[in-house]
């Protein structure tokens, strides 16, 4: 552990206003930004990911976009690789290293040192094909009946994330979501988990506008030309802004309800994301709408480096 190295962490439900705060607190607090989410690793996939423009960047360093093809795979575990020397390297160069995106899980494997366990390797394969014929509404329902903390946590069409806690809960005879709550005891840096919320009727009107937003900047080219390029199969076009707009563009259905279903995954992953942050990490939690943005700025400049505006 190195606690001597100060970490800012922001994270947050889609659409809150991540981006921006981290803008303007990295300028006070002589920072550099590392992405934490999942989907904006990957070249292409701009405006479904809300991706940070390099004019939206006003000159903050930010790592760990447009990094990897769109049929190359991504983890925590990955993350972690390549995020720990990134804090190293920014805060030997005198800069505070902040993280800031919505992807809890990655952002939790490098603040938290992680004793993973050691599983059979004979057994989960024998899960894998056990459960391998099944639907992905069959496996939801399994986990609702096995493990129904985790099926709060995990949406009913995320395949990979269904089979790993059922075959976890089947392997350990205990809920996936204890694992993280376990291990989330010994912090590794000196950290600052900043936690940003609004009401839930503000945040997802933003959901909604940010949707016809990407709409009118080319959401629908941009998905096409993914699939041009032969990664309509790919993992990472099952990312919500994306999956949505294929059935479209395939002629499963019309524009609209293509975009009625965005809004809707979105609002509801935003719920997921506020469920697992407040289960998962422990946070100072900011209403965006309770406080301007310079006097959270003030007040994070103090918390990080003693000084004000």
């Amino acid at each position: 552990m190195d606690k001597s190295i100060k970490v800012v962490v922001i994270v947050g439900p889609t659409a809150v206003g991540k981006t921006a705060l981290s803008i303007k607190l990295a300028k006070q607090i002589d920072g550099e930004i590392i992405s934490g989410d999942a989907v904006q690793v990957y070249r292409g996939m701009n405006i479904g990911s809300a991706k940070i423009t390099n004019e939206e960047m006003d000159g903050i360093p930010h790592y760990l976009i447009d990094i990897l093809n769109p049929d190359e795979q991504y983890s925590a575990a990955q993350f972690k690789e390549m995020a720990v020397p990134l804090i190293e390297d920014i805060h030997a160069r005198g800069k505070i290293p902040m993280i800031v995106g919505g992807t809890g899980l990655y952002i939790q494997s490098v603040l938290f040192d992680y004793q993973y366990r050691e599983e059979n390797a004979a057994e989960r394969d024998h899960w894998l094909k056990f459960y391998d014929d099944y639907s992905t509404k069959e496996l939801f329902d399994e986990l609702r009946q096995r493990d129904p903390a985790a099926s709060d946590t995990i949406h009913e069409n995320n395949r990979q994330r269904l089979m790993r806690a059922i075959i976890f809960n089947r392997m350990h005879n205990q809920s996936i979501t204890t694992q993280s709550k376990n291990q989330t005891i010994h912090p590794k840096y000196d950290t600052l988990l900043i936690g940003l919320n609004m009401p839930r009727e503000l945040l997802y009107e933003r959901i909604n506008r940010r949707v016809d937003l990407m709409m009118d900047e080319g959401l629908i080219e941009e998905v096409a030309q993914l699939m041009d390029a032969g990664y309509s199969n790919t993992r990472s076009m099952t990312a919500i802004g994306y999956k949505e707009i294929m059935p479209y563009i395939n002629g499963e259905m019309n524009r609209e309800q293509a975009i009625i279903q965005l809004k809707q995954n979105s609002r509801r992953f935003a719920k997921r994301q506020l469920t697992w942050f407040r289960n998962q990490m422990s946070l100072e939690w900011y209403d965006m709408t309770a406080i301007s943005m310079d006097d959270m700025v003030n007040i994070l400049t103090i918390k990080v480096k003693g000084e004000s505006l």
